[in-house]
């Protein structure tokens, strides 16, 4: 229990909170945060494991039916890609992943905060295009939740169906590259004695997610979400500058 980091699991708290009020996904936040206490290699191990529970608990808090079609069309493709992605990642010095992963956020971000009204059109074509690239994200840089749920936007869900959609198939996702993780040895002894409270973290984190949801709109909370990727994107550059 010394040798635990709290305020790296305060973090992932935050992360998991705010990422399911924004729709975006704790990964978005918890991969860059995570990146301050661990090398990139261990955060992405570690942030399979603790999706894992999150997900599981989003199906089981918002379990009110699956749209079959979008499993198959973005799921399927999403797995596909996320094992490649996973693989590719050991090619790359972790420097350069972080410095990638500092870029995809700045530029998601301003996409998203420029673009205010940007849509994908609800085609089977644009939900394969959409599930292998942020399945190839997840698995490369640990997040891709976030073009996921743009994808998943365009077919108009209901809330509860489109948040046990998207954490379906993010499960199939963060089961997939933990085999492809631990193949590669990001999964390493030391950090696991983090996983059992990262798994408390996410029924907790996703249930007051759930309960702040009710009070707080949604595309408010999301545009403050946006701001705080751009700043964490900006901190994880600049970190890899000064290094």
């Amino acid at each position: 229990m010394k040798d635990l980091n709290y305020i790296f699991l305060l973090l992932a708290l935050v992360a998991e909170v705010i990422g399911t009020i924004g729709g975006f996904g704790s990964s978005v936040f918890f991969v860059p945060l995570g990146n301050f206490y661990f090398d990139f290699y261990s955060v992405l191990g570690l942030t399979a494991l603790f999706h894992l529970s999150s997900n599981l608990s989003k199906i089981f808090l918002f379990r009110k039916g699956l749209d079959k079609k979008l499993l198959l069309t973005i799921g399927l493709p999403s797995v596909i890609f996320v094992i490649i992605g996973g693989y590719l990642s050991k090619l790359f010095q972790t420097n350069y992943l972080e410095l990638i992963l500092g870029i995809f956020l700045v530029v998601f971000s301003l996409l998203f905060i420029i673009f205010k009204n940007l849509v994908v059109r609800p085609k089977t074509k644009n939900a394969v295009i959409g599930g292998s690239i942020s399945g190839f994200s997840a698995g490369f840089l640990g997040t891709g939740g976030a073009i996921r749920g743009l994808t998943m936007a365009a077919f108009n869900l209901e809330k509860s169906v489109f948040i046990a959609t998207s954490a379906f198939i993010d499960f199939m996702i963060d089961f997939s590259r933990t085999f492809v993780y631990y193949s590669n040895g990001y999964i390493k002894g030391e950090e696991l004695k983090y996983v059992p409270f990262l798994f408390v973290i996410g029924l907790v984190g996703t249930y007051f997610g759930k309960r702040i949801l009710h009070f707080i709109p949604q595309e408010k909370f999301r545009k403050l979400s946006l701001f705080f990727i751009l700043i964490i994107g900006i901190v994880t550059i600049f970190k890899m500058i000064m290094n």
